[in-house]
């Protein structure tokens, strides 16, 4: 308790979804159904979240989201921090409710299994190796990169029948591992997915341009050198430390766990679902309305453009 006192982050508010230490046992007994995830700041505390980069490494716009300096060390606010993770657990409830596809996307080594272990704990989709430009923006390539992924390991498991050499099997083989490694984790994905979680958004750069291309609401982790300005929901937060990366996928699984189950109609899916799901979710819905129309009004303003170029040739 000292530790937190000594950082200022000392108030908790349940209305965010994050308990206070003492009560966490408590309700846990009493919400046995699955439910959109709770998190105490003592988990955040004790995963190092609130450790930021050298302050030589950090991004002005982060500005906002640090509480001080210590030992050169830029320290994240806590309270900023608890409240933008609530907002983006609710959404992700709210996508996967919606049936929306998820992607994970973190190639650095430290996060790169934790990542993979878990989009496949929650039937979800992984970018863990590299990310191959064009990946959502350029689908259609990538869509026929993965059937012909699909169509060499199918001829290497029926090589005898197909009457294949060794050394042909060989250079399949090595040719599908290379595509495993990039391909791996969206071969059933089929499509661009209706959100994208990124882990250090400053090395994940181009996903993160891609998606917003796509108009893709994106989940974030934030660090101090990052740009929060890129994301639709940036969580200011350690994006280097494992335990850190841990605590975010848990909490991100269950998330999309309780959303999927909402959908089904489990259990808690006939508990009737809270004010902050709801807006949330209503949220997510007017996003999309007012991106169609600026999209829409973008398409009618250069036909505009073009007509009047064309006119004026003609009076030419």
């Amino acid at each position: 308790m000292r530790r937190t006192q000594a950082l200022g982050i000392i108030s908790v508010q349940t209305r965010f979804g994050f308990l206070h230490p003492m009560t966490e046992d408590n309700n846990r007994k009493k919400d046995k159904i699955m439910a959109l995830p709770t998190f105490t700041m003592k988990q955040l505390m004790e995963a190092g979240v609130h450790f930021g980069h050298h302050t030589r490494r950090w991004n002005p716009l982060m500005t906002p989201y640090v509480y001080g300096v210590k030992d050169k060390i830029h320290i994240i606010n806590l309270n900023k921090t608890a409240p933008l993770l609530h907002r983006s657990l609710v959404a992700l409830e709210a996508i996967a409710a919606a049936g929306g596809k998820i992607l994970f996307v973190a190639t650095k080594h430290q996060a790169k299994d934790i990542v993979k272990d878990a989009a496949e704990r929650c039937g979800q989709f992984y970018v863990n190796n590299r990310w191959l430009g064009g990946m959502l923006t350029n689908w259609t390539t990538v869509s026929q990169s993965i059937r012909r992924l699909k169509k060499m390991e199918n001829d290497i498991a029926n090589a005898d029948k197909l009457g294949l050499t060794k050394k042909e099997v060989g250079v399949m083989t090595k040719e599908v591992a290379k595509l495993r490694d990039i391909f791996g984790g969206i071969l059933e994905m089929h499509g661009v997915p209706q959100a994208m979680i990124v882990i250090d958004v400053p090395r994940e750069l181009n996903a993160v341009h891609e998606a917003r291309n796509l108009d893709i609401p994106t989940i974030a982790i934030c660090d101090t050198n990052a740009n929060p300005e890129l994301v639709d929901y940036p969580v200011p937060g350690n994006d280097d430390a494992s335990r850190a990366t841990q605590l975010y996928c848990d909490l991100f699984v269950d998330a999309i766990l309780s959303g999927i189950e909402k959908r089904l109609g489990g259990a808690a899916g006939k508990k009737e679902a809270s004010d902050n799901a709801e807006a949330a979710a209503e949220e997510y819905e007017e996003d999309l309305k007012v991106k169609e129309a600026k999209q829409k009004s973008k398409t009618s303003g250069a036909r505009e453009v073009r007509r009047s170029k064309l006119a004026d040739k003609a009076d030419k």
